[in-house]
């Protein structure tokens, strides 16, 4: 059972710039993203200051962050990357199942990841994802290189933004056609 301080502040950062690039696009009226808390069962808690210093997660859950962007319904995933080659195994299948399902309906699923060492994102389409995915399902490598990706979903903070994933999924919407 894996258990909630076991992986430390992992992605943190990420997440928090995330948080406020979405707190600027609902400011700008351009989208409501919100981050998608993981149900937690505290085991044990420092009574003096109130904090969860142990606890287990209660269920699977789906994604990091579901929202509209100008009425298009989004998920997506934050991962962080400290080499140039992503292992699979960071993503689940559950989370794929998600993704696609959500796809299905009509919304646009895609993972940001942040390679730190380089100090760049990458906006990664659940196309791109599956494909990697089935890959790795077949017997393939169960991951992928930076070499592998598309250099036109690279990108990295500008105009007060520090995760401005809006100009690529406006990209993915566009390719899709």
């Amino acid at each position: 059972m894996p258990t909630w301080n076991s992986r430390g502040l992992r992605g943190s950062t990420l997440e928090e710039f995330i948080n406020l690039t979405n707190e600027k696009y609902l400011e700008n009226g351009l989208a409501l993203i919100q981050k998608i808390p993981t149900p937690i069962t505290p085991i044990r808690i420092d009574k003096e200051n109130r904090h969860i210093t142990l606890a287990y997660f209660d269920q699977k859950s789906t994604v990091d962050y579901i929202g509209a962007v100008q009425g298009i319904p989004v998920c997506f995933d934050a991962k962080e990357c400290r080499t140039d080659t992503f292992p699979l195994h960071n993503v689940h299948e559950h989370q794929i199942r998600f993704m696609e399902n959500f796809e299905k309906q009509g919304g646009v699923a895609f993972l940001i990841l942040f390679y730190s060492h380089r100090d760049c994102f990458y906006y990664l389409t659940f196309r791109r994802l599956k494909e990697f995915w089935e890959r790795q399902t077949s017997g393939g490598r169960k991951s992928f290189r930076l070499e592998e990706l598309d250099g036109d979903y690279f990108f990295t903070g500008h105009g007060g933004l520090l995760v401005p994933y809006l100009e690529l999924l406006q990209k993915d919407l566009h390719d899709r056609d």
